[in-house]
């Protein structure tokens, strides 16, 4: 992947080409069915400014992934305590709002279990650390069964598998995280 330019305009190309690549995402289900040529076409921009910003399609995916792992992974605020858990679900549902559209479109396709996979096992390991740093760690399988089935739940409701909005569903994910965890 290139090397990411902080400037407006670089950034806003960039937001560009992942919008339309999303788009793409939900139309042909499957990511080797899109090429550089439709994605820029769609994007309205050049091919030498797509390659400004990045090596593939694979890149722009990679891009993506990457975006959100750091946004709910690591910028989120600090675990401390099973309350703090809560509030932890809160910024994770307010960023997947913020960006829902885009979501709606990428997980609709064929492509997203590595995506998903990789997410969830980098949720489940700083839930895991904080569980061992506050001696629950007796509380892992079921930490690991509720983030598994969190993560099923949002790609059901990316997919257009449930009728009920985000909001909503981040109410029941917390209800369902206070009957298994706070007593």
């Amino acid at each position: 992947m290139k090397v990411k330019n902080a400037n407006a305009s670089s950034k806003k190309t960039r937001k560009v080409i992942k919008e339309k690549f999303a788009e793409l995402m939900q139309e042909k289900k499957n990511l080797s069915h899109i090429t550089v040529t439709e994605l820029v076409r769609r994007a309205e921009i050049t091919r030498a400014s797509f390659y400004t910003h990045y090596d593939s399609i694979y890149d722009v995916a990679q891009d993506l992934q990457n975006e959100t792992m750091e946004i709910l992974v690591n910028n989120s605020r600090n675990i401390q305590s099973l309350i703090d858990i809560e509030y932890y679900l809160d910024d994770v549902f307010g960023y997947l709002k913020e960006q829902e559209n885009i979501y709606k479109m990428i997980l609709a396709s064929d492509d997203p279990n590595y995506f998903t996979h990789r997410l969830n096992i980098l949720i489940n390991k700083r839930l895991h650390e904080f569980l061992i740093a506050t001696h629950h760690e007796d509380l892992f399988l079921k930490m690991t069964f509720y983030v598994d089935g969190c993560m099923d739940m949002l790609i059901k409701y990316f997919r257009n598998e449930l009728s009920i909005s985000l909001d909503e569903l981040n109410e029941f994910i917390k209800e369902v995280f206070k009957t298994l965890f706070i007593h």
